[in-house]
């Protein structure tokens, strides 16, 4: 009880109790003895996830496995499974859709590492979006809104890490998404530190910036000018030019990613959407955007389509998730 108490943030076990009375009124023991007996694995913390209803987990999911990196996510019997680089340590995650909340088992090194655990996932399922609010907004547009009534609540698959999606996007830029996991592997192959994992195949941690501000530009299989960008973008990470992160200025951010060699309006938009959290984010020179768009009467060309896309705001990254999921691609399905 005492780790579970500090674990939370309590500052000691008393007022740890006394919490737990008023709120429950029930003693911290009691009310872990009236909890749902189910087995447990030792070390591993099992969760409910609360969110605002509805949730449609196809897309949510099905990007998150879909884009997946060897070692780093897997999906397995029904669960997108990841290693997290934390604090005080390291952690693995296994995250399973159910109709009123999301399972979630965390295995820690460190307890003290529990909360920023719980609130990454959080954040990287957006848990916290109010999907009604959302919702009620992009039906005003009459060619959206049969797509918004046939599948509500869909979310932007966001992430855990803001200097890790970076990377990946830049990995991204312009090719498939299985050479985008390929070349990701290859980086996590090479500098990612290894971790243990009983349950699964995960094998190692995302690479940090400081982790990959050294590596060999020719050992990148990538054209010149992407190395160019890969390289230079970790270096700024690196020395803390650049900051990426859920308290990040999006404009100031936007700008400095701009700056950066080989930074284009796609990988700029990208990062703010799923990094940044900025949910007007929008990707108007997306080609499966353009594509949906084009299809549903909206303009396809950039400027056009920006203008008439004003109406979404400030929801435009859910909008775009509601575009994607026209499409056949795996990203937009649950893995079977």
């Amino acid at each position: 009880m005492a780790d579970v108490a500090f674990a939370a943030g309590f500052s000691s076990v008393r007022t740890f109790n006394d919490t737990v009375r008023e709120v429950f009124a029930l003693s911290p023991g009691e009310l872990r003895s009236r909890g749902h007996k189910q087995p447990q694995t030792p070390g591993v913390i099992s969760l409910r996830l609360p969110f605002r209803a509805p949730l449609n987990p196809t897309n949510l999911f099905g990007h998150l496995a879909a884009t997946a990196v060897p070692g780093v996510e897997e999906w397995r019997d029904g669960a997108y499974r990841r290693t997290l680089a934390l604090p005080y340590g390291h952690g693995i995650v296994a995250l399973t859709p159910h109709p009123d909340h999301i399972g979630c088992l965390l295995s820690l090194t460190d307890l003290r590492d529990l909360t920023i655990a719980i609130s990454r996932c959080r954040r990287l399922l957006d848990l916290d979006a109010d999907p009604v609010a959302i919702d009620d907004q992009l039906r005003t547009d009459p060619l959206l809104a049969p797509l918004v009534d046939k599948a509500p609540g869909r979310r932007v698959p966001r992430t855990t890490d803001e200097a890790e999606f970076a990377v990946r996007a830049v990995l991204g830029q312009q090719v498939s998404t299985a050479a985008a996991r390929t070349h990701a592997a290859r980086l996590v192959t090479a500098h990612g530190t290894p971790v243990d994992d009983p349950a699964g195949g995960l094998t190692r941690l995302f690479p940090d910036p400081a982790a990959l501000a050294g590596l060999d530009p020719g050992s990148l299989a990538l054209p010149r000018s992407r190395r160019t960008t890969l390289t230079t973008l970790v270096s700024s990470l690196a020395d803390g030019t650049l900051k990426l992160g859920i308290d990040s200025d999006w404009e100031q951010a936007r700008a400095q990613l701009k700056a950066l060699p080989g930074f284009g309006p796609w990988t700029v938009e990208v990062i703010a959407m799923r990094a940044l959290g900025d949910p007007d984010a929008f990707l108007p020179t997306d080609l499966g955007i353009r594509r949906a768009a084009q299809e549903l009467g909206l303009p396809s060309t950039p400027a056009a389509f920006t203008a008439r896309a004003a109406a979404w705001r400030p929801w435009r990254a859910y909008a775009v998730q509601y575009l994607w999921a026209t499409d056949g691609h795996p990203i937009n399905n649950l893995p079977v």
